[in-house]
């Protein structure tokens, strides 16, 4: 008996079993059975982390519905009508800027940790980038040695200082100007600011061109207007004949009926008929055409032209407003040469900004 009881009270564990009763118990006080069942229990950071890759999934349905329709204006543009306010036009003046609609969905998906956003915005990305990604990409298609740099401008009939403005347009030291929407007065300013740069100058109504190498015919283009807003030149470079065309198109409006642009449009197909015709091989056609080159409204000028800014620029070479540009709606269109540099230059006054082109013969 006294060995059997030191025994038990000599041991630790039978001491515990003789004062628990049944069952073994461990250091923190939990039997066997309920060590057990507790190792069986997932351990809460454990379970909290599954709940939150499951609620990643779950959150933030509403964000991606709406990053995935905005891809419809993307990809279905041209299915937009303009039989109701020139929607479709309007829409494709812009088209560009409805890409920033992907980092607003994607600053909300990261807000909600949202994985479910955060894939639905690969598709509007991914379309976007297709479309302009492009145009992103540094002197694309262009380089190499070039002959003629050319440069158009709207310089605003309102203008409050013609002088500033030609002295800027002389430091971009172009071989052939064209000038849009030039009021009488403000054309003596510019001949007299341009007469050493530029021996050779033809103007008509209110648009005009100067040249350091001779025009050798001129005439004006009739689109439609009871005063001159086209001309037709040619341009004897050191590497033979070029035919530029400088046009100013019809304003375009946005107001309760839409976009209106039917005036504008009658006048891009009368000059698009001209240019198609044109005999010369080489092709140069400036000028503020009031649209950008997704309008399909532009059609019949962009059709069998390229863009300088979209063969040799960088960037999406936005014009106007020219203190935050939004559109390009001044361009440099080319048939027979290639384009091999272009830029938008700096503000000059004017409500548009310059665009510069280098071109090679």
């Amino acid at each position: 008996m006294k060995s059997a009881s030191r025994h038990a009270y000599g041991c630790p564990l039978a001491a515990s079993r003789l004062w628990y009763g049944p069952g073994v118990v461990n250091n923190r006080g939990m039997s066997d059975r309920q060590t057990a069942v507790a190792s069986l229990k997932p351990k809460p950071r454990a379970a909290s982390r599954r709940r939150s890759r499951a609620g990643k999934w779950r959150r933030g349905w509403v964000i991606a519905a709406l990053a995935v329709l905005s891809a419809f204006p993307l990809l279905f543009h041209r299915y937009v009508p303009n039989s109701i306010g020139n929607l479709g036009s309007l829409l494709e003046t812009f088209l560009p800027w409805v890409g920033v609609a992907i980092p607003i969905l994607g600053g909300a998906a990261l807000v909600r940790r949202s994985a479910t956003a955060g894939v639905a915005l690969l598709i509007p990305a991914l379309v976007w980038g297709l479309m302009f990604g492009h145009l992103l990409i540094p002197n694309r298609g262009g380089g190499g040695p070039s002959d003629l740099r050319v440069l158009s401008h709207n310089v605003d009939a309102a203008n409050p200082d013609p002088v500033k403005t030609a002295q800027e347009l002389l430091a971009a030291d172009a071989d052939v100007v064209a000038l849009e929407e030039i009021t009488t007065a403000d054309l003596k300013i510019y001949k007299a600011q341009f007469a050493k740069a530029y021996p050779h100058v033809v103007s008509r109504g209110t648009v005009a061109l100067w040249s350091k190498y001779p025009v050798e015919e001129s005439k004006s283009v009739d689109v439609g207007f009871s005063w001159t807003r086209a001309l037709r030149a040619e341009v004897s470079t050191p590497q033979g004949k070029v035919a530029f065309y400088v046009a100013h198109l019809a304003s375009v409006r946005i107001g309760t009926s839409g976009f209106t642009s039917n005036q504008r449009n009658d006048t891009i197909k009368q000059l698009g008929e001209q240019i198609a015709a044109e005999k010369l091989a080489g092709v140069v056609v400036m000028g503020d055409f009031n649209g950008t080159a997704n309008d399909r409204s532009l059609a019949p000028i962009t059709s069998g032209l390229r863009s300088a800014q979209g063969a040799a620029g960088t960037g999406f070479g936005f014009t106007w407003p020219a203190k935050f540009p939004m559109a390009r709606i001044d361009h440099i269109l080319v048939r027979g040469v290639v384009p091999t540099k272009a830029w938008v230059m700096s503000p000059t006054g004017s409500d548009h900004r310059p665009v510069v082109a280098e071109l090679r013969i």
